[in-house]
């Protein structure tokens, strides 16, 4: 359009839409290289110089600056991604950026936005319901199948892969299948630790002071989700006469709830904050380990494994025989010096497994953490919700169920429901392309094999670009990570294409509420 020609209505109501599109295909091109077996890594550098390599999706997209409002949509649905399942985040960004741009191009054939969002709902409803149909429980499988995911998942790094499936059997599939439970955050990384699997758990924390016992047997744990300090007096007060009396009271109470615990035996503690200078002469010269300032979730994890049930400073007066419930008990607390960390093991309540990754410098210690995670994620998904064949192979059989379902459906809507077939294309042609073969010729060539052999698992190699089942190879992914990034895909894409127009609110807008 020249710049004397004045834009159409229709493109003056579509601009909105065309906006959008444009920010999310943005965003989608900066994750699409990472995709499938030859995907490469990003690096992200921030003003300080700061910098971060890595293939993860979601932590390129986080650490993206991004300001456009669609373009943050498509991001929050990789975060949810993540927190939901934790991992499939790129394959959910692909498959909305691609089911978005199918939607406009039907829109640009003509086709009105409302039948458009019609067919894409009803397309994406069927590619569910026909992919929750494919998924294999991992007991018709066999058991090597969980360390295949965590291959796929942990691109191809067999150590992790094997300390995630270690990890998995250990705890066992009743606890993986708990919806509470997170195998990835039994994960952590340290610079220069070995990598293992431990049935316990670690903490990467050292004892408050070199003094402390490096190792405590039979542990009777007391775990305070406070500072272990007295009471305080606030400032004003303090500067009384009264307040200062009731200072001095605090600190002898305090200094007296602290004798009776090592009386009751407590031999370690676990605090969520700071540790007195009181607290740490009395229990140390008692002999005791104090492990400070540990984060809420680990602690959770201490109280889950000992029994133990946190308190705060003001429930250290209670009776002996209330304290003595409230305390957890472990075979054993020491501090791993080489590795820098503090390890509980045997704890009477509920066993774990924690994962150690180790690397060389603190870079790639942040990579392998993120590896790791994911694979963790993927095999504890493939536990709860079985798996499919992965490089694309399900996706594109699902395409031709729903190719099959938009001859049924009259009228425009039937263009949306073609939208989405074409979307479910998305995921085996961006791996096609990353491993540099033509993407048009290699997935009609598996589309057909499909076809021929009546088989939702040919793909493309990677290496050779042959049809091959990726099944017989081991590549498998996680039905619910392929689920959710599918229906999270869908539902982006109707928000987007229901914007008709972009307005900008007044700093002050939300105020006014």
């Amino acid at each position: 359009m020249s710049q004397n020609q004045k834009p159409s209505e229709s493109e003056e109501r579509l601009a909105a839409l065309y906006s959008n599109a444009t920010a999310v295909r943005a965003i989608a091109s900066a994750v699409e290289g990472t995709i499938g077996p030859k995907g490469l890594d990003t690096m992200l550098v921030d003003a300080r110089g700061n910098v971060i390599i890595t293939n993860d999706g979601v932590t390129i997209l986080n650490k993206m600056e991004v300001v456009h409002p669609a373009a943050r949509m498509l991001i929050n649905v990789a975060s949810a991604q993540q927190a939901e399942i934790g991992d499939g985040t790129t394959t959910a960004t692909l498959m909305a950026a691609a089911l978005l741009a199918e939607g406009v191009a039907q829109v640009e054939r003509g086709v009105p936005v409302t039948r458009v969002i019609e067919g894409i709902q009803t397309g994406v409803a069927h590619a569910l319901e026909r992919l929750e149909l494919r998924s294999r429980s991992l007991e018709s499988l066999g058991d090597d199948v969980l360390f295949h995911v965590a291959m796929v998942a942990g691109r191809e790094h067999a150590d992790i892969a094997r300390l995630v499936t270690e990890a998995a059997r250990l705890i066992g599939y009743d606890k993986l299948r708990e919806e509470t439970y997170r195998l990835s955050e039994h994960v952590i990384a340290r610079e220069g630790a070995g990598s293992e699997v431990f049935q316990g758990v670690i903490l990467n924390k050292q004892r408050m002071s070199p003094q402390m016992p490096e190792r405590v047997e039979n542990a009777q744990i007391l775990i305070v989700d406070d500072a272990l300090e007295p009471e305080e007096v606030e400032g004003e007060a303090l500067g009384t006469e009264a307040g200062f009396l009731l200072y001095r009271q605090y600190k002898e109470e305090f200094r007296r709830n602290l004798e009776r615990l090592v009386v009751l035996g407590v031999n370690t503690v676990f605090t969520d904050r700071g540790v007195s200078p009181v607290a740490e002469e009395v229990l140390g010269e008692a002999g005791v380990m104090i492990v400070q300032r540990v984060a809420s979730k680990d602690l959770r994890k201490i109280a889950e494994h000992t029994g133990a049930r946190p308190v705060k400073r003001t429930g250290l007066g209670k009776s002996p025989e209330e304290m003595q419930r409230v305390l957890g008990t472990a075979e054993a607390v020491y501090e791993e010096e080489r590795a820098g960390n503090i390890r509980i093991l045997g704890g009477r309540g509920t066993q774990f497994a924690t994962i150690l990754v180790g690397a060389s410098t603190e870079e790639v210690v942040g990579e392998r953490l993120r590896i790791a995670r994911d694979a963790a994620s993927s095999v504890q998904a493939a536990v709860m919700g079985g798996v499919v064949p992965g490089g694309g192979a399900v996706e594109l059989w699902i395409a031709r169920d729903v190719e099959k379902l938009r001859e049924t459906v009259r009228g425009m809507t039937g263009f949306g429901v073609e939208a989405v077939a074409r979307a479910l294309r998305k995921p085996m042609t961006q791996i096609v392309q990353n491993a540099g073969f033509n993407p048009l010729e290699k997935v009609e060539a598996a589309s057909v094999a499909q076809v021929e052999r009546q088989s939702d698992a040919l793909a493309i190699d990677c290496d050779d670009g042959a049809v091959i089942d990726v099944m017989e190879r081991g590549i498998y992914d996680p039905a619910p990570v392929k689920l959710h990034a599918l229906r999270a895909a869908g539902e982006v894409t109707v928000a987007i294409m229901r914007i008709q127009t972009v307005i900008r609110m007044r700093e002050d807008a939300d105020q006014d509420e």
